[in-house]
């Protein structure tokens, strides 16, 4: 079973930059995609971000592209989200995600393996 451990969460002024951190454990190689989500308070879980772990193909929700960058290095069992330009309404709790049952990206339902999330709080 693989295990996901986050890191990198802090408080940024609205314009900084931070950079996630996602190492996972375990039988790694068993994942197809990598995933960053994110929860606001009230609000449901939503795709931010994912990569498949071979291929290093990558997708974005609109709103963070550009802004932001996934990626991983497959020797050292690590994904990464680098976030630029970070805006107030980035604020959330991220969380890492693996899925590995099947080739979807997007849908947080699909992912069966999480970390216990990295909170996010950019100010104005």
């Amino acid at each position: 079973q693989m295990q996901l451990v986050e890191s990198g969460g802090g408080l940024v002024q609205a314009g900084g930059s931070l950079r996630l951190s996602c190492a996972a454990s375990g039988r790694t190689f068993s994942s197809y995609y990598m995933g960053w989500f994110r929860q606001a308070p009230g609000k449901e879980r939503e795709f931010v971000a994912a990569i498949r772990w071979s291929a290093g193909w990558t997708y974005y929700y609109d709103s963070v592209k550009g802004r932001f960058t996934i990626s991983r290095d497959n020797a050292k069992n690590m994904v990464y989200l680098q976030m630029n330009s970070l805006k107030p309404e980035d604020t959330a709790v991220y969380y890492c995600a693996a899925n590995t049952r099947d080739y979807s990206t997007s849908d947080y339902r699909r992912y069966d393996i999480w970390g216990q999330g990295t909170q996010v709080t950019v100010s104005p």
